[in-house]
C-alpha cells in the first residue's frame, strides 16, 4: 500500500501544489517581527490569512489524496450516470453478476502482494523476445524518386463519420484510394455524430501542414476543392458514393469500377460516410505501406493535445519528460515539462501503470443486445435508447428474437468493469496497481463500477490527473478528449482490452506494436472464452471452479493472445501491423525480411 500512497500523494501534490506553495509563502510573510504597533497588527492578520489558506489548501490535498486512496472515482463517473441514481448508496445497489467469484478475487487480491517474482515480471513486460525483432518500416518509400503526377483524374473529398478512432481509419484509407485512383485528396471532414456530438473538424485534432507535407511524395492533399468545383451539387451530380455503394472492406478493383469513372467524368467523387471500406488482404504492398505512413507517421496530434498529453503521461509515471520512442512519436518537440515535477514535488523512481480500456458505455452496450442482470428496468432503457440512436437496429428487433445468452455465448458481449477486474486480479494484478481508465460514461454508474475499485482503488482517469483549467480548452470536444486516452493508453507499461471490435484498443494495439520496440504488452482477453470459463463457474453452483482453476485458465486464454505472429488473413493491419509493407522482423544473418 506504501507505492500507492506515494502515488495518491504525488498527483494529488502535483495539482495542489501551487495552491499550498502560495500559501506557504504567505504564511512565511506573516511570520516577521516588528516593533510599531499597527505593523505587528497587520502582520497578524497576515499571518492568520496565511495560515487558513495554508489549511484550505492542505484540506483540499487531503481529500484529493483519500479519493485516491478509495478508488479515486473520476468526475467522467460521477457525471451523468450518477445523476440518475440516488447521491446515497448501498451495498444492495452493487451490479454484481459474478459474486462467488468477485468474493474470492477480493480475498486473494486483499493479500497485497503478487504470486511471485516470476509473475510479478511478465505482468509488466512482453514475454515473446520475438516481438522486438519487429521494426517500423513504413516510413520507407517504395519508390523514394516517384512523385504524385500533377495532371492526375480529380479530386477525392471524404465526410468521415463516428469517433476519433474511426475517422482515423477512414482518413488513412482515403490516402489508399486517392493513390490508386491517381487523384488529389481534400483534407478529410468530419460529420458531426449525434452520438459523440464534437463538432471538431481534421485541424482540431491533428496538424494539417504536417500530414499535407509528410504525404506529398505519396498523394496530393488540398485543404479545399478548388473554387469551380466547390458550388456543385455533388449529389445533384453523381458524384456522391455512400458506404451503401462500396461493400464493407472492398478489394481496390472495386473502386476503380465504381469511382474511377464518376472521377474521370465529374473531376471529382465525394464519400459520403467513409470508413472501413478496404480490405487488408488484397491491397498491394506499396499501398499497404501508405496506409501505415499514414497512421503510425504521418498523423499527428495539434500542439495542445501533445501538450497536455505529455502532462498526463509525466504524472502518471510520477517522472519527468524522458523522451522514449513512444515520447517521440506522440509529442515531438511538444512535450512539455511539468513544472511540479521539475521542481522536485514528487520527484523519485518513476512508477508503473496500467491503462485499461472499458468500452461500457451505453450505447456500446444497447447495440450489443445482451443483458448484465439489470432486469426488467434495465431492458426497457436500453431498448429506448436503440429507438432514438440505432432506430434500425430496433425495427429488426421487433420482428426478431434475439437470445441475450446466445450473444454472450459467442463472445459479444461487452465485459462489464467486474468482469475486466476478474481478468486483472486472475493475472495477479494487486491492490496496489495503479490503473488509468480510458473511455467515457461507464453504464450503470458507480453501481457499476464499484466491484472493480474494491478490488483495484487506485483507479484515476484523465479528469483526475489533470487541472479543470488544464482541461478547459477540450471540454464538450469528445474526439479532443478521446486523443487524451490515445496517447495514456499508448504510453502505458501494459494495455488492457476488454472489447476487441473497439477502434480505440484496436488502434491503440496497433500503435504500441509498431512503436513500442516490443516492450509495450497488450493484454487480450477472449471473450467467447472468458464467457465460457464465467459460465462453467456460474453452473457449477458451490461446486463450481475454485479460484486456482479460474486463474489458470484466464492466464492461458490471455498468453495466447501475446504470442507474436505475423498479421493473419484478414486482420486490420491498424491493429496488426506486423506485416509487408508496415514492419520488417528481423533475419538470423542480421537482415531484414518485409
Amino acid at each position: 500500500m506504501a507505492a500507492a500512497r506515494v502515488g495518491a500523494t504525488n498527483i494529488g501534490r502535483l495539482r495542489h501544489g501551487k495552491a499550498a506553495a502560495w500559501a506557504s509563502a504567505s504564511a512565511a510573510r506573516g511570520g516577521g517581527g516588528v516593533t510599531a504597533w499597527h505593523l505587528r497588527v497587520f502582520a497578524g492578520v497576515v499571518g492568520v490569512m496565511g495560515c487558513l489558506l495554508l489549511v484550505a489548501s492542505l484540506m483540499m490535498s487531503a481529500v484529493h489524496q483519500v479519493q485516491f486512496r478509495n478508488g479515486a472515482i473520476s468526475r467522467g463517473f460521477r457525471g451523468l450516470q450518477e445523476l440518475k441514481q440516488n447521491s446515497v448508496r448501498t451495498e444492495e445497489s452493487e451490479q454484481i453478476m459474478h459474486p462467488r467469484l468477485l468474493e474470492m478475487a477480493t480475498s486473494v487480491i486483499m493479500k497485497n502482494k503478487s504470486d511471485s517474482d516470476s509473475v510479478q515480471f511478465s505482468l509488466w513486460e512482453e514475454p515473446y523476445k520475438q516481438a522486438r525483432k519487429w521494426k517500423p518500416c513504413a516510413a520507407k518509400h517504395s519508390l523514394p524518386d516517384e512523385v504524385p503526377e500533377e495532371n492526375n483524374n480529380g479530386f477525392i473529398l471524404i465526410s468521415a463519420n463516428g469517433g476519433l478512432n474511426q475517422q482515423r481509419v477512414a482518413v488513412c484509407n482515403a490516402v489508399v484510394v486517392a493513390a490508386l485512383l491517381n487523384a488529389t485528396l481534400v483534407l478529410p471532414r468530419f460529420l458531426y455524430s449525434s452520438v459523440w456530438k464534437d463538432t471538431s473538424q481534421f485541424g482540431d485534432i491533428y496538424q494539417e501542414d504536417y500530414f499535407v507535407n509528410y504525404m506529398k511524395s505519396d498523394v496530393h492533399i488540398v485543404k479545399d476543392l478548388p473554387p469551380h468545383l466547390q458550388s456543385l451539387d455533388l449529389e445533384e451530380i453523381g458524384s456522391q458514393i455512400t458506404d451503401m455503394d462500396i461493400s464493407k472492406e472492398a478489394i481496390p478493383t472495386e473502386f476503380i469500377k465504381i469511382a474511377l469513372p464518376i472521377l474521370q467524368q465529374n473531376g471529382v467523387v465525394h464519400f459520403m460516410g467513409f470508413g472501413n471500406r478496404l480490405g487488408f488482404d488484397s491491397v498491394p504492398v506499396h499501398l499497404q505501406r501508405l496506409r501505415c505512413r499514414c497512421n503510425f507517421h504521418a498523423l499527428k496530434f495539434v500542439p495542445e493535445i501533445q501538450q497536455a498529453g505529455s502532462l498526463l503521461v509525466q504524472r502518471l509515471r510520477r517522472a519527468g519528460a524522458m523522451q522514449t520512442e513512444m515520447d517521440k512519436q506522440l509529442f515531438g518537440s511538444n512535450m512539455v515539462d511539468d513544472a511540479a515535477l521539475a521542481a522536485g514535488v514528487g520527484a523519485g523512481e518513476p512508477s508503473r501503470y496500467l491503462a485499461l480500456h472499458m468500452r461500457f458505455e451505453e450505447d456500446m452496450v444497447a447495440y450489443s443486445l445482451c443483458e448484465f442482470g439489470g432486469g426488467d428496468a434495465e431492458r426497457k432503457e436500453l431498448q429506448a435508447y436503440r429507438e432514438t440512436h440505432f432506430p434500425t437496429l430496433a425495427m429488426r428487433l421487433r420482428n426478431t428474437s434475439v437470445s441475450p445468452e446466445e450473444q454472450r455465448s459467442l463472445g459479444r458481449c461487452p465485459l462489464t468493469p467486474e468482469e475486466a477486474g476478474l481478468v486483472l486480479a486472475a493475472l495477479g494484478y494487486d491492490r496496489r496497481t495503479f490503473i488509468y481508465v480510458a473511455g467515457s460514461q461507464i453504464y450503470g454508474g458507480a453501481a457499476r463500477l464499484r466491484p472493480l475499485t474494491r478490488l483495484f482503488p487506485n483507479l484515476v482517469t484523465k479528469e483526475d490527473v489533470l487541472s479543470s483549467g488544464e482541461l478547459a480548452p477540450f471540454k464538450n470536444f469528445s474526439s479532443r478528449l478521446a486523443a487524451l486516452d490515445f496517447i495514456a493508453c499508448a504510453s502505458a507499461d501494459v494495455f488492457a482490452v476488454t472489447d476487441s471490435g473497439s477502434q480505440l484498443s484496436s488502434l491503440v494495439s496497433g500503435y504500441r506494436v509498431y512503436h513500442g520496440r516490443g516492450r509495450s504488452p497488450t493484454l487480450h482477453p477472449n471473450r467467447k472464452r472468458y464467457a465460457q470459463i464465467l459460465g462453467e463457474e456460474e453452473g457449477g453452483g458451490g461446486n463450481g471452479v475454485r479460484w486456482g482453476g479460474f486463474q489458470r485458465r484466464v492466464r492461458n486464454m490471455v498468453e495466447e493472445y501475446k504470442r507474436v505472429s505475423a498479421r493473419p488473413r484478414g486482420r486490420s493491419v491498424y491493429r496488426q501491423p506486423r506485416t509487408p509493407g508496415c514492419m520488417c522482423r528481423a533475419a538470423g544473418d542480421g537482415s531484414v525480411d518485409f
